[in-house]
């Protein structure tokens, strides 16, 4: 079982703290447990049932409204409502209630109404980095169990990878070419493989050598492909610090252009060098592409 603390509940669930305390308090909407020293704290369970008040408060239910709802008659209720509405927050939500509960099918219904909706990059913007930014601070510090992620994060990967095989390889000879990989240690791969569908789909040339890459590695290979352009994704703490780590994918791919994301680079200050650009998101990139041509 996961604990998780009012600060976890408003971050899965959008509910501001004072708010989901008004609402035990003058409702009974949850009561939150406590710990031997008394603590309190919130199982899956709670986050799960609050994840469905927040898609039907969200959706114009008042409060007292779903206060009065039998589970089962709450649970048809929102996914009436999550499967007719265009809410982005509610939408996340389903992928949030679908973590928890290793719900595949609750997973697949989510993401292939949002793509018939709005289509694949759209959903993937809109719809599944803000939920992946939404559990990615409490993947962090430990606070989801591990197994969570690899369920939602495969899933999702198998999405993109089908995303990516639907494009043509590009055949042109004068396509100019990236070089795709994440550096030793780094295993969130989602970001990477988004690039790539980007990338193919603008009519680039590709060199995918994934996670967990030694730089040694992907300097060989840059030397013998010769690269105009490389990708790479940094959201583990580093070994050593991120500015070292971006002073040395500047120095290795000197003749290239480097672009680099990722929570290591986005969210501190990092001095650049003059062939590095940081991507704060992947939108960032897609801009940036017909440019590179």
């Amino acid at each position: 079982m996961n604990r998780f603390s009012i600060k976890d509940v408003e971050a899965l669930t959008g509910i501001k703290s004072h708010t989901l305390r008004i609402w035990e308090q003058r409702y009974n909407i949850t009561k939150p447990k406590r710990t031997a020293t008394n603590i309190r704290f919130y199982d899956d369970e709670d986050v799960k049932m609050l994840l469905n008040v927040a898609i039907l408060n969200r959706n114009g239910l008042k409060i007292s409204k779903i206060n009065k709802l039998p589970k089962p008659e709450m649970d048809k209720l929102v996914m009436e409502v999550a499967s007719k509405s265009e809410c982005i927050n509610s939408q996340v939500e389903m992928l949030v209630n679908a973590m928890l509960d290793l719900d595949e099918m609750a997973f697949e219904k989510c993401l292939s109404h949002n793509i018939i909706r709005v289509g694949f990059e759209q959903t993937m913007y809109e719809i599944v980095f803000p939920f992946l930014r939404r559990v990615g601070v409490l993947w962090q510090v430990g606070n989801i169990n591990p197994s969570f992620e690899h369920f939602l994060s495969n899933l999702i990967r198998r999405k993109i990878i089908v995303a990516i095989d639907a494009l043509p390889i590009p055949t042109d000879p004068k396509a100019k070419k990236f070089l795709l990989f994440l550096p030793q240690n780094e295993l969130h791969e989602l970001s990477l493989l988004f690039g790539k569908y980007l990338i193919r789909k603008a009519g680039f040339k590709t060199t995918y050598l994934g996670q967990n890459l030694p730089l040694k590695h992907a300097q060989s290979v840059y030397q013998s492909n010769h690269p105009d352009y490389v990708l790479t994704v940094l959201t583990t703490p580093i070994s050593g610090t991120a500015q070292n780590m971006v002073n040395e994918l500047g120095r290795i791919f000197s003749n290239a252009r480097v672009f680099v994301s990722g929570y290591q680079v986005v969210h501190q200050h990092v001095s650049k060098p003059a062939n590095v650009t940081v991507l704060r998101e992947m939108t960032d990139l897609t801009q940036l592409l017909p440019a590179l041509k």
